[in-house]
């Protein structure tokens, strides 16, 4: 049983290291990655000293620092309080409503947010009624962010909540039964007997968080939702290998920028794993 699986991370995962290697050549395709000349460090020294490092940098981890502090907490948010629903018919349609959208593909939900904030779309037409001054939002660098991690906390929020949920029910009855029977009103189980009782998978989840990072959220929606007037705000890490290395066929360059954003995220997942087991002994392992 576990074969089919094993197989997977050797073929996909396991066997493109390989590949790795052309981050220290100048590689190209005609003479292969064993006969490209090789280069050593170059690409890594002409990305640290280009113009766009300090900008790919700040924006990826801006962009993931909102969705930390936004979206990391949303579904957590969702789980308490969709535990304390104690109509079921209304908790199922609750949880089917915020479901739903994690099941609609990101490039229909990067062309809903298109009709929505257009210029001539339908936020701008409801606010000329009121009399509000129309905004261009996705030509507007400042929206960028706000646009992104919201569309992606409304996605992702109710999928998210499952494993919450799941925390949730696994914790023990009987201490809620002990906090009742202290005069713990709803609120105060919550924070001291459903917080707790999740805080492990809380914790876990936040580590593999800290893993993605230097990502800069996801690749396709950023490339649906950015243009050249909000690169300044909007262009991460992985865009900008994705136009060097697939537009302008930069192979080696974008490898080495890749390169460099996988060994960040790595440091960050060991870090955050060790400062997760040295407080609360809560690790990943």
């Amino acid at each position: 049983m576990l074969l089919p699986v094993v197989v997977y991370y050797v073929v996909f995962l396991y066997m493109p290291m390989y590949g790795l290697q052309i981050a220290f050549k100048d590689f190209s395709p005609a003479k292969g990655i064993w006969a490209s000349d090789w280069v050593g460090l170059k690409h890594f020294v002409s990305f640290y000293e280009s113009y766009y490092f300090w900008r790919l940098i700040r924006n990826t981890v801006m962009i993931s620092i909102y969705e930390l502090v936004f979206g990391f907490p949303a579904p957590i948010l969702l789980a308490l309080l969709l535990n304390e629903i104690r109509k079921r018919a209304f908790k199922n349609i609750v949880q089917s409503i915020t479901y739903l959208p994690h099941f609609i593909s990101i490039v229909v939900v990067a062309g809903m947010m298109v009709d929505f904030l257009s210029g001539d779309g339908l936020i701008n037409q409801l606010t000329d009624l009121l009399g509000i001054p129309s905004v261009s939002f996705l030509i507007a660098p400042e929206w960028f962010r706000s646009i992104y991690v919201s569309s992606g906390i409304w996605q992702g929020v109710g999928w998210g909540s499952i494993i919450y949920l799941a925390a949730i029910a696994g914790i023990d009855p009987s201490l809620y039964e002990a906090a009742k029977t202290d005069g713990a009103g709803r609120f105060k189980q919550i924070m001291h007997v459903t917080v707790p009782g999740i805080m492990p998978t809380v914790i876990i989840m936040l580590i593999l968080r800290m893993g993605t990072l230097m990502a800069g959220g996801s690749l396709e929606k950023i490339l649906l939702l950015y243009n050249s007037t909000t690169y300044e705000t909007a262009d991460v890490i992985s865009t900008f290998v994705y136009r060097r290395g697939l537009l302008q066929m930069d192979y080696g360059f974008s490898a080495a920028i890749g390169l460099f954003n996988n060994i960040m995220n790595f440091i960050l997942l060991v870090s955050a794993n060790a400062v997760s087991r040295k407080i609360n002994n809560t690790s990943l392992w």
